[in-house]
């Protein structure tokens, strides 16, 4: 069952932070890295190509930690953990979603790029701040 955001913190999740996602790498050890986001309500999502290690760790251990920082305070943030789900954007929508907000213009994402869309619902929620 997915766990409420709370209102002390959602603002975070409209801002132009970067999220920073935790995922489990082949051999057990965490990988981390700061990706553009953005909530639907209910799921966290973020955009990554195919090629990528997070892709991989995701599409064999589903479980997830996000650590979002205020960009106005960094003594602020929002942890969310969770398990991801992983869709195909093969018209690369969500990137280019993603590009307009926190740059203004599309995303240059090369035609043969293979994109998907990795969800995360919360599970686990703590803030501080």
């Amino acid at each position: 069952m997915p766990i409420e955001i709370p209102e002390s913190h959602r603002d975070l999740l409209e801002k132009k932070g970067f999220a920073h996602i935790a995922t489990v790498g082949p051999k057990g050890e965490p990988q981390t890295t700061p990706v553009w986001f953005t909530w639907d309500g209910s799921q966290l999502m973020f955009s990554n190509t195919k090629g990528r290690q997070k892709f991989r760790n995701l599409s064999r251990d589903p479980r997830v930690a996000v650590s979002i920082l205020d960009p106005d305070n960094p003594y602020r943030y929002l942890e969310i953990r969770g398990t991801a789900t992983i869709e195909d954007d093969s018209d690369k929508v969500l990137i280019q979603e993603l590009g307009h907000k926190y740059t203004g213009t599309d995303y240059p994402s090369p035609p043969e790029e293979q994109r998907v869309i990795i969800r995360i619902t919360p599970e686990h929620v703590s803030h501080m701040g």
